[in-house]
């Protein structure tokens, strides 16, 4: 090792080349050259011709990858873990593959190792990049090439290969066979944490960073829609998608069902950088948004990336969660095509969620000088689709609403909150909702089938989001079911818990997702 170290220092100066900028880099003369420098690493072996290193051009910047015994007279360039002194000084307690990887010196995300000693990103493995410094400095040896999963040991500059290594490897990048994904709902499986703590794969916490628990019930509740979950755990269904929001969706979905993780919760800062680059900064970590509006835009984006930017195309979002609406304008009505038209105005129009009104809430106490908080059946407000009650709306005009294709998965969202010109009102009402068999039929004409007869129409209770405090502020918890126990559960954050079907029918629903029952 010290040979090594000697023959390291000696040569290091002559044996570097130079490095290409990689693309997309900044095009300022400036910029690059420090970009350069951040990124250096060690040159080609030299060729037969006698020539130095130095004239050997790097190919590109993933150069570090390959084998480094020509350049630095190293007896091997890998090694097994027997054959490594330092494997043992690996902390796993300390790696945290949840967060940015980006360096921790130039924060950029390009070539970046992690420490498996202390846990912190550097860039690059070769003399004169972060990584290499840092082993010197800190007497850290053992770094993981995070988009590679490579194990090398600094500043000996070989590669380790050893099978204790491979549960490292599965939480940097979790991967599920067919027959593990379809097998998620048929047994009940536990997992145990680094502390000794057990969590259940699928159920465990999302952390919050701020006030990103609007984020957190919609990953929640998405995630029972197994469908979504089953292809999001595959990453080969949206290897070709170069969206870096699905791409980060399919990480967080992977380290939730992860069965071999270090720690029973999942910090989403990875997806909710994505989010904030795709949304135009609409969608933040520390500012409270609506989970309606979230689940909305998360939906669509994730549907536009998957298609590729054609909105008609089919994609496992709208399998899932579309249906379809009629709607018929009144002729003169509203602002739109029915406002100058002789007769109504039928169209039909696309769903991925249903709005229903809650009728108003009291102004007044009652004769014990009480507010009763009044009570509605999700029946009554459904009704708002049944082909005949009129809706009114200025913009709009006075519309009717019939439901012609059911979803898989229905999402209803309760309009609680009211906005005037003034304030944000919440309306308090209680909706009485079944947790099993909602059928729709008891409330709404349903779609007939080929055969004339009416379409199964009955689903189960799946998601459940709350909202809890005053309109603007508070914050959300959900319900979710698991099959496998057939055991609700309230989650908040990191909070996870079970919970009564019961008191899941008492709370003051926000968003709701409904999963068709098989017949």
């Amino acid at each position: 090792m010290k040979r090594g170290r000697e023959e390291l220092e000696g040569n290091g100066g002559e044996e570097q080349a130079a490095t290409q900028p990689a693309a997309g880099e900044p095009a300022t003369a400036a910029a690059a050259a420090a970009a350069a420098a951040a990124v250096e690493e060690p040159g080609a072996a030299a060729p037969a011709g006698g020539q130095p290193p130095a004239a050997a051009a790097v190919e590109d910047d993933d150069d570090d990858d390959k084998p480094l015994a020509s350049n630095f007279k190293m007896s091997r360039s890998v090694r097994k873990g027997t054959e490594c002194p330092y494997l043992d000084t690996i902390a796993r307690q300390n790696l945290d593959f949840d967060f940015e990887k980006c360096c921790s010196v130039t924060l950029s995300g390009h070539n970046v190792y992690a420490c498996l000693v202390c846990g912190k990103y550097f860039q690059g493995r070769g003399p004169n990049t972060q990584a290499y410094t840092h082993s010197l400095e800190a007497g850290h040896h053992m770094f993981m090439k995070v988009d590679s999963g490579r194990v090398y040991c600094l500043p000996d500059m070989y590669e380790v290969t050893d099978r204790s290594l491979a549960d490292i490897q599965y939480v940097l990048n979790p991967t599920f066979t067919p027959a593990e994904v379809a097998k998620m709902d048929s047994a009940v499986s536990w997992a145990r944490a680094l502390d000794g703590s057990e969590y259940m794969p699928g159920l465990v916490g999302l952390n919050n960073m701020k006030q990103n628990d609007y984020a957190n019930v919609v990953v929640q509740a998405l995630c029972r829609v197994h469908p979504i979950r089953d292809f999001f755990l595959r990453p080969e269904n949206y290897a070709s998608c170069g969206s870096l929001l699905v791409q980060r969706f399919g990480e967080l979905v992977r380290k939730l069902w992860n069965p071999r993780a270090f720690k029973g919760q999942v910090s989403p800062h990875e997806f909710m950088q994505a989010v904030m680059s795709a949304s135009g900064k609409r969608f933040i970590i520390d500012r409270q948004s609506d989970p309606l509006d979230f689940l909305s835009w998360l939906a669509n984006a994730l549907h536009t990336d998957l298609t590729g930017g054609k909105r008609k195309k089919r994609s496992v979002i709208t399998d899932c969660l579309q249906g379809e609406l009629e709607v018929v304008t009144e002729a003169g009505t509203g602002l739109g095509r029915a406002k100058d038209a002789a007769a109504d105005v039928t169209e039909k129009v696309p769903f991925l969620m249903l709005g229903l009104d809650l009728p108003a809430a009291p102004l007044f106490k009652d004769a014990l000088e009480k507010v009763i908080i009044p009570q509605v059946p999700i029946f009554e407000i459904l009704r708002k689709f049944d082909g005949s009650t009129v809706n009114e709306d200025i913009k709009a005009g006075r519309r009717r609403f019939r439901i012609t294709r059911l979803p898989r998965f229905l999402v209803l969202h309760i309009r609680r909150f009211l906005k005037n010109q003034f304030f944000i009102e919440k309306n308090p009402t209680i909706v009485n909702f079944p947790v099993k068999n909602l059928e729709l039929a008891a409330a709404v004409p349903v779609p007939q089938g080929p055969d004339g007869s009416p379409v199964p129409s009955k689903y189960d209770l799946c998601a459940n989001v709350v909202h809890e405090g005053k309109a603007g502020e508070g914050t959300y918890r959900v319900h979710v079911h698991r099959k496998v126990e057939d055991q609700w559960y309230e989650v908040q954050d990191l909070r996870v818990g079970e919970v009564l079907p019961q008191m899941v029918a008492l709370s003051e629903t926000y968003l709701q997702v409904y999963e068709l029952k098989a017949q």
